[in-house]
């Protein structure tokens, strides 16, 4: 499967009720797919996974599949906390459309997670999976840092096919790149350090950037692979500010926010997630007047 490219992780549009909303999900693909995207997610982290019960889960794989174009890969995040539910979401994924699923470790009992463990989860998964699996390493959120020997290890199940690390530690990642096999995909999890992460080996991003600023993901991406480093990095400078706000200091809140004064939907966060506080929205609007962000 070719995963080089860029994804944006779509969030989960809740009407004011905290329903799902699956007429906005539609309008924010058919937005979205006016750029030149290998694909989508839905159910990352941006996407409000776990607040989300299961046949919510499979409804929004549902409802992307037949939005997308059949030409763009469907990911779908699919990691839960025990093995059986995994597995289970993960077949649902597959007959629902998904291409591949992305799957976030187990993290609750953290403390009796070690590579033992997190590796009879991924093995599992990956043999009972009719689709391929990337592994998905946020320590950020599940408290985990998976290690280079872990990650290189699985990467040799025939099922397991790639990686979305958000962890941004550029030498963990230049390792793993360095010793997995060529077919085996390394994905930026930020577009943070997309460039960074592009010039050690990875093959794209999966960004929630990728929401608001499709096109400048995109550029960086093709500037990086046409040579032109110059405005790929006159880029990646360009949005180290607003990505810092609004994917790692205020999350789904701020990402929804921006998406609403993009013309696309965002719409509430799930409770307990809070909207965006009014004290910071107008920092926000400056940062996306900084770099011309406007209207889709």
């Amino acid at each position: 499967m070719n995963l080089k490219g860029i994804f944006p992780p779509l969030t989960t549009p809740f009407n004011a009720k905290g329903q799902l909303y699956p007429e906005k999900l539609k309008s924010n693909i058919e937005e979205l797919s006016k750029y030149n995207l290998l694909g989508l997610l839905v159910l990352g982290s941006n996407g409000e996974f776990p607040l989300l019960s299961f046949d919510e889960k499979v409804s929004i794989i549902n409802t992307a599949r037949i939005s997308i174009a059949k030409d763009r890969i469907l990911l779908a995040g699919t990691g839960c906390q025990s093995t059986n539910e995994t597995i289970d979401l993960t077949v649902a994924s597959a007959e629902a459309g998904a291409n591949a699923a992305l799957i976030l470790n187990p993290f609750f009992y953290k403390g009796l997670m070690d590579n033992s463990a997190l590796a009879e989860f991924y093995l599992n998964v990956a043999d009972e999976s009719p689709i391929p699996v990337l592994m998905y390493n946020m320590p950020a959120n599940s408290g985990i840092d998976m290690d280079a020997d872990l990650i290189v290890e699985l990467s040799q199940h025939q099922n397991i096919i790639g990686l979305k690390d958000s962890g941004g530690n550029m030498i963990k990642m230049e390792e793993i790149i360095g010793r997995v096999n060529a077919d085996f995909t390394v994905l930026s999890g930020s577009a943070g350090f997309l460039l960074p992460a592009l010039k050690i080996g990875a093959k794209g991003g999966i960004l929630a950037l990728a929401n608001i600023a499709p096109q400048l993901c995109i550029d960086i991406y093709n500037y990086f692979n046409d040579s032109q480093l110059d405005k790929a990095e006159f880029l990646q400078k360009e949005i180290i500010k607003i990505n810092k706000f609004v994917t790692r200091e205020h999350g789904v809140p701020a990402l929804k926010f921006t998406m609403d004064q993009l013309g696309l939907y965002g719409g509430p966060p799930r409770r307990p997630l809070l909207p965006l506080p009014d004290d910071y929205k107008s920092p926000l609007l400056e940062l996306m007047n900084e770099i011309g962000l406007g209207r889709l």
